[in-house]
């Protein structure tokens, strides 16, 4: 070969015009995927939100005492899962026993008095018609004698005397009556709808209900944790004996961004990635979304206000509670109370594109669970 023909050869290699330039390329493709990459982070934090800042939630309820007493049998142990009605403590119930039968008792006198009521308002009864027929008796004799009295039959002593009987027996009559009267209101209306009555049988539910008490029941489905008592403890009313968590309505609730709710809505389908399940994805859907959120105070009276100041060019993101429900029970006994979560949330904003990268997405994360 001459040395001509070397020479353009040469020329090309030194000028780069012509070759393989593996920085360059490379500069271009992570430039690309970077600016992908972004774009993709905007429109799907926008239109189909990832996070992973989610917890499972429910109602967590305090177990407390209706009654007071010496509990006599604690039924569970800690961290046990139990059926609704399921016996969970009982307080020793001989007290309330008594109260019960002191109650019936007390009915039955009441029952016993309002029959020696009904007697005495018989018995007012019968003496204000007997004095009302003292009465007529008396009218009927007292007009004879004073018709008698004009012709000169009888003395006006006789009939002032006649006069005197008849006024005695008008009041007799009034007597009778006040009588009747009082014994009336001392018996008051007949039956239940007697306030004796009526008060002695709400003082024997009560004393059911308190009985009833001593027997402390699961509310819901549930699991048992903080158990701290044990048989001889002294429960007073109203304080806690044990946290009773329910498994009969569990929800998650994600924290988001204040800027990727924005097209979140009640409906919108979510997929859920639970720790305790990784590899697995459950269907959810959203219920609500948080519209307050609670601010620091600007300090107690007394005090100056707390400013907290931070730098930076860019403020931290306030992120807003949305809750989701499970459309099933698939994930029931993997639904540990403060778990973390994944949620990825198509919203009606979506498209196919970021609903399918978003679907990868949580499935990755899900999977990535395993490792950390």
């Amino acid at each position: 070969m001459s040395e001509e023909d070397d020479k353009p050869q040469d020329e090309s290699i030194e000028t780069g015009t012509t070759g393989f330039n593996p920085v360059k390329r490379w500069t271009w493709i992570l430039s690309t995927l970077a600016v992908l990459l972004f774009v993709w982070y905007v429109a799907s934090d926008r239109v189909a939100p990832w996070t992973d800042q989610a917890r499972v939630q429910a109602w967590v309820v305090p177990i407390s005492a209706k009654v007071s007493g010496y509990v006599k049998d604690v039924l569970v142990e800690r961290d046990e899962i139990v059926e609704a009605g399921t016996s969970l403590v009982r307080i020793d119930p001989e007290p309330y026993e008594i109260a019960v039968a002191r109650a019936e008792a007390a009915l039955k006198i009441a029952g016993q008095d309002i029959g020696a009521s009904t007697a005495a308002v018989g018995t007012a009864q019968s003496k204000l018609v007997e004095a009302q027929a003292k009465v007529a008796e008396y009218e009927i004799q007292t007009r004879r004698i004073l018709e008698v009295q004009k012709k000169g039959g009888v003395s006006a002593a006789e009939a002032d005397r006649a006069k005197a009987e008849l006024a005695k027996a008008r009041a007799q009559v009034e007597s009778a009556e006040a009588e009747l009267e009082r014994a009336k209101q001392q018996l008051g209306e007949q039956g239940e709808a007697n306030p004796k009555i009526r008060d002695a049988m709400e003082s024997l539910r009560q004393a059911r209900i308190d009985l009833a008490a001593t027997e402390i029941r699961a509310p819901t489905d549930g699991g048992v944790t903080n158990l701290k008592i044990d048989e001889g403890y002294y429960a007073q009313v109203g304080a806690p004996l044990l946290t009773f968590v329910s498994t009969d309505d569990i929800w998650v609730q994600a924290n988001l961004r204040e800027n990727s709710i924005a097209n979140i809505r009640p409906g919108d389908a979510v997929d859920i990635a639970l720790d305790t399940a990784p590899g697995r994805i459950f269907r959810g859907t959203v219920t609500s979304r948080g519209f307050a959120v609670q601010q620091p105070s600007g300090g107690a009276v007394g005090e100056a206000a707390a400013i907290k100041v931070k730098s930076g060019w860019l403020r931290d993101a306030q992120h807003f509670p949305v809750l989701i429900r499970f459309n099933d029970d698939s994930a029931k006994g993997l639904r540990a109370v403060g778990g973390q979560a994944d949620v990825q949330i198509y919203t009606g904003h979506s498209n196919a594109l970021l609903n399918g990268l978003g679907w990868l997405w949580v499935r990755f994360m899900s999977w990535l669970s395993y490792v950390y």
